[in-house]
């Protein structure tokens, strides 16, 4: 059964049991009541009657108010004294032995004239001489009214079970419209095995919070898979010229190898392999950012800073700040930037730290607004705008960047005030600086 039909049911069955329960308890206390009051009457008019008697002062008729109330004094021989209008003068409402037996109120069913009624029993004197009271009220008027509400209660309570139930069935149906939206988007993007959304209800409900939640994860999956994509192909890209100029060297050596001494051809493998093995390592590096969340402690960008500069670096730090981050992921980036920075600087670069940001400036070329941006995509150099070395896989900026994204912050571009190029990693900053 589906969760709409079986809280459906859930919700059914639990009035109809209220149902049930409360029509019991409304015939219980209805006949509990009504016959208390029938024998508040009874007792009364017993009383009544016995003072009358005990007084000698008995009307011809012995008076009654209830409809079917009767009310007799029997002698103690079992003959009628006193009578009311509706019953006979000689026919006791009561055998001698059911009588002889009975006091104050009950029910009894052998009535002459009723088959259950109420008995009220009072013992008395008539004339000097004991007798007895008898009052009876009949319970049929009790036992119809009861009958036509059970009767009542045996059509409502389906009737209202069955309407609520098809109240909650409606309601359930437009409260899990979204649940089932929500489970056809989600089997859309299974099937299509792409980039997905899910639909997010117009209320901002735990459903909707629940969207959000599960097209945050779909992103993050999808970015997971993006950067797994870009790893292979970026891999499979860059590692196939130096493995060919690997491959070339090994088959001329074998060819003729009285051209190549062991020495020659080690010197020139090693900077094919040294190239190769940092790519490898800046590949890796960029496969695995975003896969597990970063630590984000309180730091101090200076002492950072000072930390990813060596000592043979035309390198120098100004200024003091802190941030939030991870430090060996921002250390990282700090290293990556300066890398970037002494490879293309005249001969200064400057470190200037403030509270959330450091500026690394270089007294380079500098480079063209237009490739500001083009410069953080894998693997682009512009070898026209900035004189570099050997070194560099032209994955640097793009490490840098998603790195400082992945802290929360950002790097980006801009001229330095030396005339080159400045990179500016911009983080969250802390309390402190707030």
């Amino acid at each position: 059964m589906s969760l709409r039909l079986r809280l459906t049911l859930l919700a059914s069955g639990a009035l109809c049991v209220a149902l049930v329960v409360g029509a019991i308890a409304l015939t219980t206390v209805l006949r509990s009541t009504r016959i208390d009051a029938l024998d508040q009457v009874v007792r009364d008019r017993a009383a009544t009657v016995s003072a009358l008697a005990s007084d000698d002062r008995l009307p011809e008729t012995l008076p009654v108010a209830e409809p079917g109330e009767i009310v007799q004094l029997i002698d103690a021989d079992g003959a009628v004294l006193a009578t009311s209008p509706n019953a006979s003068r000689t026919l006791p409402v009561l055998p001698q032995d059911v009588l002889a037996g009975l006091s104050g109120v009950s029910t009894t069913d052998r009535s002459a004239y009723d088959e259950a009624a109420r008995v009220a029993v009072q013992t008395t004197t008539y004339q000097d001489e004991p007798a007895t009271v008898v009052a009876t009220v009949p319970l049929t008027e009790v036992q119809g009214v009861l009958d036509a509400l059970r009767v009542a209660l045996a059509v409502v309570v389906p009737l209202l079970t069955v309407a609520l139930g098809l109240v909650v069935w409606l309601i359930l149906g437009r409260a899990l419209r979204p649940v089932e939206e929500l489970r056809r988007g989600a089997a859309l993007v299974a099937s299509s095995g792409g980039p997905g959304s899910l639909p997010v209800p117009a209320r901002d409900d735990e459903l909707g919070a629940l969207a959000r939640t599960l097209n945050s994860m779909l992103d993050r999956l999808e970015a997971g898979a993006a950067r797994q994509r870009a790893f292979v192909a970026d891999a499979a890209h860059e590692l196939r010229s130096p493995l060919a100029a690997l491959r070339t060297s090994i088959e001329v050596a074998q060819a003729h190898p009285q051209s190549y001494r062991a020495d020659e051809l080690a010197a020139e493998l090693e900077g094919e392999v040294l190239r190769m093995q940092a790519l490898v390592d800046d590949l890796l590096l960029l496969a695995r950012v975003g896969s597990s969340p970063m630590a984000s402690d309180e730091l101090d960008l200076g002492a950072v800073a000072r930390d990813v500069v060596r000592p043979t670096e035309p390198v120098t730090v100004s200024g003091s700040g802190h941030a939030w981050g991870d430090a060996a992921a921002v250390g990282r980036v700090l290293r990556n930037l300066v890398d970037n920075a002494v490879r293309h600087a005249g001969s200064r670069v400057v470190l200037t730290v403030g509270e959330g940001v450091v500026r690394v400036d270089d007294d380079g070329a500098g480079l063209d607004p237009a490739d500001r941006e083009r410069v953080f995509e894998r693997f682009v150099r512009l070898d026209e705008a900035r004189q570099r070395d050997e070194g560099g896989s032209g994955l640097g900026l793009a490490i840098a960047r998603e790195i400082a994204r992945e802290q929360g912050g950002d790097v980006v571009l801009g001229a330095a005030d030396l005339g080159g190029l400045r990179a500016e990693l911009r983080l969250p900053r802390t309390d402190l600086s707030s």
